[in-house]
């Protein structure tokens, strides 16, 4: 009898964590594509670049958190220039409507509404009087391989950017 609880008691929590698992799953099912650990070089106007970037889930799949490294060497022009950067990933009020909060070690905050597309996670911030608007892409080239751009536009032209740095990232 006493070894009958233990395999229900054992079962429940195995379909516990199978239930678990998938809603979180389903949370982040536009994002799958994206989780895990990716490397990869760009350009753009800091120059040419190398850099990692990873997708996790974080506080029982309740986040989405992404770190990022860069590293823009130095140039006849600039000094080595390191790039870090930490992106949350949430729930916005809306159901299956995401929203993030970006930091960097440069002391940049900036909040973005989420869209999607069939191949596309688009990040866009607020339109902002007093600075830029910016637009952060992951488009999806293969299962392994994933364009990142990242563009700016000025207050004056809020809905017209322009590149700043795109490049090809590839999947672990």
């Amino acid at each position: 009898m006493k070894s009958n609880k233990i395999i229900l008691i054992t079962l429940l929590l195995f379909v516990n964590f199978i239930v678990s698992g998938q809603q979180v799953n389903q949370n982040w099912k536009k994002w799958n594509h994206l989780l895990g650990e990716w490397v990869g070089e760009g350009n753009g106007q800091p120059g040419q670049g190398e850099g990692s970037f990873s997708f996790q889930t974080d506080l029982d799949g309740k986040i989405l958190v992404r770190k990022n490294h860069t590293v823009f060497p130095e140039t006849a022009q600039t000094k080595e220039l390191i790039h870090d950067d930490l992106l949350i990933v949430y729930q916005a009020d809306q159901q299956d409507a995401h929203e993030a909060i970006y930091f960097d070690n440069e002391g940049n905050t900036i909040k973005y509404k989420i869209n999607y597309t069939d191949k596309s996670v688009i990040l866009t911030s607020d339109k902002n009087n007093n600075g830029p608007r910016f637009r952060l892409t992951y488009s999806a080239i293969d299962s392994k391989t994933v364009l990142v751009t990242f563009e700016m536009s000025s207050p004056q032209a809020p809905e017209e950017f322009k590149m700043y740095l795109s490049g090809k990232a590839f999947k672990k």
